[in-house]
């Protein structure tokens, strides 16, 4: 299994002196243009596996603007799969077109099967699952998100040994693979912050399943009112941080983690002296679409 990526860089992020902390972001957007940031990371032993085991296709879950789904097509056109993506949302049949994930995802060979939102929230029992089998016959798995033992192993790469050196590493959180990797490859001295893009308690269940250590929390406030919600106050400061650092942050996971940072730290919450790694993890695909919904409700779009 071969990729062409590019060695991830920590990127300093200019801060006031007056707030006392480093803050250093690590560019996991740049290892590969399509298959980018965490999807890579979780990706990545999930296809040797399917690889070794035999299989010919790939299916997965997601919905509308999935950077999951994406990362998948992308994937599977660049080592020989077929793909399959199960997409939440009947409706979104005729919409392929005017939708830059799935227009996207078509062209990099993903064939699709949509489903409505009340039999999408079955996609993980046994009997939906037989149904799919009957269906496309052979396939190797990869959950909603791509999240399993699988990719929490390629996740524990996300750290190198220079790494060890923060006190604090922040992530975005979605189906709790990326945190749990970083959480199993941390250092015991360092404290884990995961920024949910989603409401709900349930994900300390999730990750759980996957870590021993202690040393991790959740920073629940930054959702913006649930998962691909957003406002004005958020696509201003995509913008302006991109004006600032020349970097794009994705509306839906690593903006959101990084405007609850800046808050944290205008609120004195690290201790000064912290030494801040935030991950960057990729998503940029999602752009384009969040700005066409932005557009129809006529509100400022995110700069690319």
């Amino acid at each position: 299994m071969n990729f062409d990526f590019e060695k991830t860089s920590n990127q300093h992020i200019p801060l006031p002196e007056k707030s006392g902390v480093e803050l250093l972001i690590k560019r996991e957007d740049q290892l590969h243009a399509f298959v980018s940031g965490n999807k890579y990371r979780k990706l990545k032993y999930n296809l040797k596996e399917a690889e070794q085991l035999g299989f010919k296709t790939l299916l997965t879950f997601g919905g509308a603007f999935s950077n999951h789904i994406a990362a998948v097509a992308s994937a599977g056109y660049i080592l020989g799969f077929k793909t399959i993506g199960v997409i939440r949302g009947e409706e979104l049949y005729g919409e392929i077109e005017h939708n830059p994930t799935l227009r996207f995802a078509r062209d990099h060979g993903m064939q699709f099967k949509f489903v409505p939102r009340d039999v999408y929230r079955e996609k993980t029992s046994e009997g939906f699952l037989n149904e799919l089998k009957q269906e496309f016959k052979d396939f190797y798995l990869i959950p909603e998100g791509g999240t399993n033992a699988l990719a929490v192993k390629g996740c524990e790469e996300i750290l190198s040994e220079d790494d060890k050196n923060f006190d604090v590493v922040c992530c975005a959180v979605g189906t709790g693979g990326t945190i749990s990797g970083l959480i199993n490859s941390s250092k015991p001295s360092q404290q884990i912050l995961g920024f949910p893009a989603l409401k709900g308690s349930f994900l300390h269940e999730d990750i759980s399943k996957f870590v021993a250590k202690s040393n991790w929390n959740l920073i629940t406030d930054y959702h913006f009112g649930g998962y691909a919600k957003i406002n004005s106050e958020l696509v201003r400061f995509l913008n302006a941080f991109k004006f600032d650092n020349g970097i794009p942050l994705d509306p839906i996971y690593t903006g959101k983690m990084m405007y609850g940072i800046f808050d944290l730290i205008n609120k004195n919450y690290f201790p000064r002296g912290s030494r801040i790694l935030a991950i960057h993890t990729g998503g940029l695909q999602g752009i384009n679409g969040m700005n066409a919904f932005l557009k129809k409700k006529k509100l400022p779009l995110i700069q690319i």
